[in-house]
């Protein structure tokens, strides 16, 4: 039996791990990189062991760092999460070599599928339907024409979207296979690329497999994950909206011959690709637990964690010969980036979980989002009877998340869920491309004005609250109070590119009188407990969330929020822009400097690649030019804003 646990992994895989042991009575250990020495997985953990190492991401890499602190917390057995060294066999194999339980199907079903041109050949011979492809070796203009174009460049070693690349032109491949080889070759240590026909407008369904030692394989339906961004699945769902009875059989079928292939035991998924009249190719096979498991736990009553854990342990599946299907779930992933879906980094001020939905997050108030790990904070899913009643309770739990001092995806995936064509069943890879939802919320003229008058109100409520005793203003007069509207208290806010005055005057009734950029409206403060203010205004009362962090507030209600940005009330003198300067969009680092002072440039030519939690960033020239300065160097860590470069027109140089 296993008794105690090694998690190697960090974040809310490693929280989720943590609470199916614990309710199974087994001790949880961790180790945790320098970064992380405040994350709330190592304070739920039993035991936590410090690895050093500032990098971050490659600490959890190491893998004697790894077995090390498993022996020194007197583990027995180790679950890798997913991610990091999940897929990796010469891992699992030193786990086993070390004395200790793999949490996991066996080092050789993970070699076999972990390279994808393997998998790829196992799956055909099996007799599962597989994708034109070839290998991108010395000739790979020649690789590609046998493929046919459209096609996709994927690491051999790949996942999570990385080392990614569509193309549709021979005139793209040579740039697209160096940059996948780059990419890959700094997230999973192997530069090895294939080259697969790409299907445009299919579905990326998938199918849970779970076996065991006793040669037990078993299917928990599919998954939808199609609508994504950077290859990366942002909202996945269980059923699918597009699968019939006769498709998921087939597919589960197929999915259940791969892990015979394989000998398969523990939890695992095999990806398809599914086109619009039903045909359905092997993608690949994730040799671990998947991001998107919640889905299927929430329909099945399954816990995925623990069958692993029992089958590490050498039982049997608490499984019947057929799981049933209950309701729908949809889960959606909340990602630390901005509008463009480059990862962002901060400090999270205000961490708030809505209720009625699971949250399986990493993060709380105060953590800080660095750019040494995956941006995702946490993933969202609700269940429901059917799947329009589960799209309304996790958009409703999405507007009332409270998530601030960092931007993130939310308005997208607010957006994506309320689209007619994502309630319509149409959920294919290029929703974003063909359907182009929202990225960002604009709130409406009201809706700012409501939330400047209740940034102004919390920040008197705040001030009357910080005075000492024996100098607060008494409630007979309350504050603000004037006996004429000569002048009243004025705060300047903007948000984005709009500015708003409000102007607040008391009355000796406790009423509120606000001009708000040009218009007069009414409130009432019935209570303040920070940071939610319970305001009347204009005869509709609602508490509203109001959190202050220096010069920027949120304001949000049950549906909305705001950011603003307090304006000072003696402007100084306005920051330097340096003409010609290309800046740094995100914090990261130079993984590629690609001209030189003196260099003639051509709009659209790369000038440097940025990487930031495994992902690359082209920064590209805006117009044709000369680089006038060279500001950065590979290797560097730059910061968000940070010029990295000046160019200057062909005719000014």
């Amino acid at each position: 039996m296993i008794r105690t646990l090694f998690v190697a992994n960090r974040g809310e895989i490693a929280r989720r791990v943590i609470r199916t042991a614990r309710r199974m009575g087994i001790d949880t250990t961790v180790g945790y990189a320098d970064p992380d020495a405040g994350a709330p997985f190592v304070r739920e953990a039993d035991r936590a062991v410090p690895l050093g190492g500032s990098t971050g991401a490659q600490t959890y890499l190491d893998s004697a760092k790894l077995l090390a602190a498993a022996r020194r917390t007197g583990a027995d057995a180790v679950h890798p999460g997913y991610g990091f060294l999940s897929e990796n066999a010469a891992f699992a194999t030193a786990v086993g070599e070390a004395g200790l339980t793999w949490v996991g199907p066996s080092p050789s079903a993970i070699a076999a599928m972990g390279d994808k041109l393997t998998a790829l050949e196992t799956m055909a011979a099996a007799g599962v339907p597989t994708l034109p492809r070839a290998a991108a070796g010395a000739d790979v203009v020649e690789a590609a024409r046998t493929v046919g174009y459209p096609l996709i460049v994927k690491a051999s070693a790949g996942g999570g979207g990385k080392g990614m690349r569509i193309v549709t032109s021979e005139d793209d491949l040579t740039e697209a296979v160096t940059a996948a080889r780059r990419e890959s070759a700094g997230a999973f240590g192997d530069d090895t690329v294939f080259l697969e026909r790409f299907v445009p407008g299919g579905r990326h369904i998938e199918v849970q497999i779970l076996g065991d030692a006793h040669g037990t394989v078993r299917h928990l339906h599919e998954r939808e994950c199609s609508i994504q961004r950077r290859h990366q699945k942002i909202v996945e769902e269980c059923p699918s909206p597009f699968v019939d009875p006769d498709l998921r059989a087939a597919m589960c079928a197929a999915a259940v011959a791969a892990g015979q292939a394989v000998g398969y035991q523990g939890a695992g998924t095999v990806e398809f690709i599914v086109g619009a009249d039903g045909s359905y190719h092997f993608l690949e096979m994730n040799t671990r637990l998947q991001v998107e498991h919640p889905v299927t736990e929430l329909v099945t009553g399954v816990d995925l964690v623990r069958q692993q854990l029992l089958v590490a342990q050498g039982d049997p599946l608490e499984l019947p010969a057929r799981v049933p299907l209950r309701g729908h779930a949809v889960e959606v992933r909340l990602y630390a980036e901005d509008h463009d879906f480059l990862p962002q980094t901060g400090t999270i001020v205000e961490w708030a979980e809505p209720d009625g939905v699971r949250v399986d997050s990493g993060v709380e108030r105060g953590s800080v989002v660095g750019p040494h790990f995956d941006p995702m904070l946490a993933k969202v899913i609700a269940h429901g009877p059917t799947r329009g009643e589960a799209v309304r309770r996790l958009e409703r739990a999405l507007r009332r998340l409270r998530v601030h001092g960092v931007a993130t995806n939310r308005d997208l995936l607010v957006a994506i869920l309320a689209h007619e064509a994502f309630l319509a069943g149409d959920t294919t890879t290029d929703f974003l491309d063909t359907h182009r939802p929202a990225r960002v919320a604009t709130p409406s003229a009201d809706q700012l004005r409501a939330a400047a008058l209740s940034a102004a109100l919390a920040d008197r409520e705040r001030h009357l609250a910080g005075l000492p005793d024996g100098r607060a203003i008494p409630r007979s007069l309350p504050a603000g109070y004037r006996n004429n509207r000569s002048q009243g208290q004025v705060t300047g806010y903007r948000h984005r590119d709009t500015e708003l005055t409000t102007s607040l005057w008391t009355g000796r009734d406790g009423t509120v009188v606000a001009e708000v950029d040009g218009r007069e409206l009414r409130a009432r403060v019935h209570g303040w407990a920070p940071p939610l203010l319970d305001v009347e205004i204009d005869g509709v009362r609602d508490v509203r969330s109001v959190v202050a962090d220096g010069d920027r507030v949120w304001v949000a209600d049950r549906d909305h929020e705001v950011e603003l940005v307090v304006l000072p009330r003696f402007p100084g003198r306005e920051a330097q822009v340096v003409p010609g300067g290309l800046t740094a969009p995100m914090h990261g680092l130079v993984s590629a400097l690609e001209v030189a002072q003196g260099d003639r440039v051509r709009e659209g030519q790369t000038i440097v690649v940025i990487e930031a939690m495994k992902m690359e960033h082209r920064l590209t020239a805006p117009a044709d030019g000369v680089v006038e300065r060279v500001l950065t160097a590979p290797g560097a860590t730059v910061a968000t804003d940070e010029v990295l470069a000046v160019l200057v027109p062909v005719g000014d140089a």
